[in-house]
């Protein structure tokens, strides 16, 4: 496996640096070897001793970024196996409809706004967050994780994981913005149609590996690693939602080519 150390080896000129940019950084080598065909669907990732061995870095800063890999939806962890490559699957379930692309537009509009907001916000509440509001965040996550596992829709409880952020940075305007913009803030709930869509599960799981990267980087008071979670988070939305925009045009041309 010559060729894929050289791809990441040199990390350990970043050792003297915060624990937050390590993450960022062996996550994004590793996401491009991932993305760029050098670690193929199904294939096994090098396992945690051979990455801390090539970066110079502790297990927690190889496993964190693991973390980050995998609420992205592009690992997953097999106990007793090791680390393992996914199919890509980038865009939200909405089965045979087409979609109207005016709202998913302005959605992708509104994940824009939100993310200037919420990154910030999730710093500020790694640093200032209470015990209470602490755990008021787990409370939250613990509900989309129940309604997932419940195959029940999640928006509600999505929204009050993302307010209960809010409030924990104590600057009443966070809070404030998003009650302002209420339950449309969540993707799914503003383009739900009338009749209604079954919950996507992979999909909502992977929102859920987010929220959790979210969660422990806040109650480990990683105020950079916090940030970065939600960027993911926010900024993969917004990739997600940009993909269902060209599946969709790219299927209504293959149609009028075939009609």
């Amino acid at each position: 496996m010559p060729g894929r150390k050289k791809t990441v080896e040199g990390f350990a000129k970043f050792a003297n640096k915060g624990k937050g940019t390590l993450v960022s950084k062996i996550g994004e080598e590793l996401r491009r070897a991932i993305q760029s065909g050098k670690f193929s669907p199904g294939e096994k990732l090098p396992s945690e001793v051979q990455l801390t061995e090539t970066y110079g870095v502790s297990r927690t800063v190889v496993r964190e970024a693991i973390a980050a890999l995998r609420a992205d939806g592009l690992v997953v962890a097999r106990q007793g196996a090791g680390v393992f490559v996914l199919e890509s699957s980038s865009v939200p379930f909405f089965p045979q409809q087409r979609i109207d692309q005016a709202r998913v537009s302005s959605m992708i509009e509104l994940l824009e706004l939100r993310t200037a907001v919420e990154v910030e916000a999730a710093g500020l509440a790694a640093q200032r967050r209470s015990p209470a509001q602490e755990d008021r965040i787990f409370s939250c996550h613990a509900a989309v994780v129940a309604c997932i596992e419940a195959q029940r829709p999640t928006s509600e409880e999505d929204f009050a994981f993302h307010l209960a952020i809010a409030s924990a940075t104590n600057n009443p305007r966070f809070p404030e913005f998003l009650s302002r913009l209420g339950t449309q803030i969540i993707p799914r709930a503003a383009l739900q149609t009338e009749s209604g869509d079954a919950q996507d599960m992979s999909y909502a799981k992977r929102i859920c590996a987010e929220h959790e990267a979210i969660v422990v980087a806040i109650s480990n008071g990683d105020e950079e690693g916090a940030r970065e979670a939600m960027r993911r988070h926010l900024k993969g939305s917004q990739a997600r939602y940009r993909a269902l925009l060209r599946s969709d045009a790219l299927s209504g041309a293959a149609r009028t080519l075939s009609s």
